[in-house]
């Protein structure tokens, strides 16, 4: 069995990107994507070799909706469960 997880998050108010998302394969991280950098990038080897150009550019393409997705739904959601700040 094998496990493929994505751990996206929004932080406002801080010295940091204000979305980031981190792609791990079985438990160890693959790629990296941030508000700042705005592409994702490996960070492992292995997967360098095994994935062509198309498949970073669709990360991005997610990852930039994703971003999108937490900016606008992010206030709603605080408001929901009462938290202003």
């Amino acid at each position: 069995k094998h496990s493929l997880q994505y751990i996206l998050t929004r932080v406002t108010g801080l010295n940091f990107p204000e979305f980031t998302s981190v792609g791990q394969w079985d438990g160890d991280q693959i790629d990296y994507y941030d508000s700042n950098i705005r592409r994702v990038i490996p960070k492992t080897d292995w997967i360098q070799g095994r994935v062509g150009e198309d498949y970073w550019k669709r990360e991005t393409q997610i990852s930039r909706v994703n971003e999108e997705w937490f900016k606008a739904n992010m206030p709603i959601l605080m408001q929901r469960f009462n938290h202003t700040e």
